[in-house]
């Protein structure tokens, strides 16, 4: 069952979303076996939450890792094991001798389990679990330890680790090849809201928003729930945006610097490659970025670009006609597209400049291509429009140019199995979308460029996604599907 929880910056109460995890969480508990439950993603997406609202009231031991603001701090393990120690305390450990080392914290906490077990399920909940990683700590020996010599073996047992780092989740729990490789029962991903659960969101918070601009807050706020509670009912999305973004003591004008100091190793150098892909709409192969960045093609650099996709910062698609040596790592996280273009490298902004800029030609360049990513990541409520949910696809951007002819670039390209090819154009209106001769020339143009590359086997349907649809004249043949804004609304 969904719970229902408050929200305790505005009072209400809510639970969006997350249905299947929730499922899933519940199933897991309800079973006789130890389990290891990994949750992960970035840093603001409610995984906390997740787990608090699932399990509110059975949580036998919770405690979070503290930022390691300073990795070379030779007392930061000592804080960790004193910060672990007092949770232990907290929540009814009898007074004893504080941990030395890991091994010592965690056998500490089997005499806490085993001390409170009437043989009812125990739920453990260990947040942030990177965090308690600190150089040389040997924390994750000691969880080994904890969990391969006494959790496993207890059927009423079920730990719970997150973790915003993903490339640790992932290298020292997800991809561990020793002592804990297999032992995570389960894994759940959590993502960005989608536009439905945006809206729900809103709707839960009071606050009253067309989808117009709530596609907007998303090319914004990027479906991060943490972000949109900030969203004061009482002021328009550009009001909100000058409050948070451009006011004085901004709230979420620190938060790009943020994203990354927390949860990875090397920020400057994600930060670097996320700069670099902000610059080019369809993104750059691997090849392109070491060689524009400087950096060595390693190890390093696929922990790197994996954490970035893993956390829905990044994603990484072939340009159609291309071969896997193309593969191209594209940008697609709202929020940092978003900063990147208005407030990266920015000295002065004015507190006031959402609300005098909203109909300025850079803003709208802005939503156009912002618009673009939007329908990336609702690939599968395009599907549902195009009534093809059930058919295997592959999804891509295609650029062409023919020596000093115009060439032709496509928005999004839908490959499918059933032998169509849908050219999407992508267009963020206020009103609906008009056809003139020119852009309908231009579209038989491009459906020429790339019926030219293709198998003949293969139809083009020519697709047009808007936010509100067609202006039908002589020219509107120029599209076999139209797909609007609110099609993009569907919770698949």
């Amino acid at each position: 069952m969904i719970k229902i929880s408050v929200d305790r910056r505005f009072g209400r109460s809510y639970m969006i979303g997350r249905k299947q995890e929730v499922k899933e969480l519940n199933r897991l508990y309800n079973r006789n076996k130890a389990e290891l439950v990994a949750i992960y993603g970035r840093r603001r997406v409610g995984k906390t939450y997740l787990v608090d609202e699932t399990f509110e009231g059975k949580i036998t031991f919770r405690h979070a890792g503290l930022s390691p603001a300073d990795e070379n701090s030779k007392g930061l393990l000592r804080l960790q094991l004193d910060h672990f120690y007092n949770s232990l305390n907290v929540q009814g450990m009898e007074k004893c001798e504080k941990p030395k080392n890991w091994l010592d914290a965690f056998v500490l906490l089997e005499k806490f389990l085993q001390n409170r077990d009437d043989g009812s399920r125990q739920v453990i909940f260990l947040d942030e679990l990177p965090w308690l990683d600190t150089p040389k700590s040997g924390f994750i020996r000691a969880f080994e330890a904890f969990w391969n010599t006494w959790g496993c073996h207890r059927k009423n047992l079920m730990v719970i680790v997150c973790g915003s780092a993903n490339s640790w989740i992932q290298d020292k729990l997800l991809n561990n090849h020793g002592g804990l490789y297999n032992r995570v029962t389960y894994e759940i991903k959590l993502s960005p809201f989608n536009l439905k659960e945006c809206e729900e969101l809103y709707k839960s918070n009071n606050v009253n928003m067309s989808r117009y601009d709530i596609a907007q807050s998303y090319m914004i706020f990027g479906g991060i729930p943490y972000y949109m509670g900030y969203v004061n009912p009482e002021m328009s999305l550009a009001q909100n945006v000058d409050k948070l973004f451009f006011g004085k003591n901004a709230v979420l004008r620190d938060e790009y610097n943020r994203l990354f100091a927390s949860v990875f190793v090397n920020p400057d150098m994600v930060k670097n490659i996320v700069q670099l892909l902000y610059t080019r709409n369809a993104g750059f192969t691997r090849k392109e970025i070491v060689e524009k960045l400087e950096i060595t093609d390693g190890g390093r650099l696929s922990s790197n670009l994996n954490a970035l996709i893993s956390s829905d910062f990044i994603m990484k698609y072939v340009p159609f006609g291309y071969g896997k040596r193309e593969e191209h790592y594209k940008l697609v996280d709202p929020f940092c597209i978003f900063y990147l273009h208005f407030i990266w490298k920015q000295k002065k902004i004015s507190e006031k400049f959402w609300q005098q800029n909203t109909t300025s030609a850079p803003v709208s360049i802005w939503r156009g291509f912002a618009f673009e990513n939007v329908c990336f990541n609702h690939i599968e409520q395009i599907k549902r429009s195009l009534g093809i949910s059930g058919v295997i696809t592959e999804t891509s951007a295609w650029s062409k140019k023919e020596d000093d002819t115009e060439g032709a670039q496509i928005d999004l390209l839908i490959c499918r199995n059933d032998n169509v090819i849908n050219m999407c154009e992508i267009k963020y209106y206020s009103g609906e979308f008009r056809v003139t001769k020119s852009y309908y020339e231009k579209i038989l143009r491009r459906q020429a460029i790339l019926a030219e590359r293709i198998s003949p086997k293969f139809a083009i349907h020519s697709t047009l996604i808007t936010t509100f649809g067609l202006n039908y004249n002589e020219y509107s043949s120029a599209f076999s599907n139209v797909i609007v804004l609110d099609d993009l609304f569907d919770n698949v």
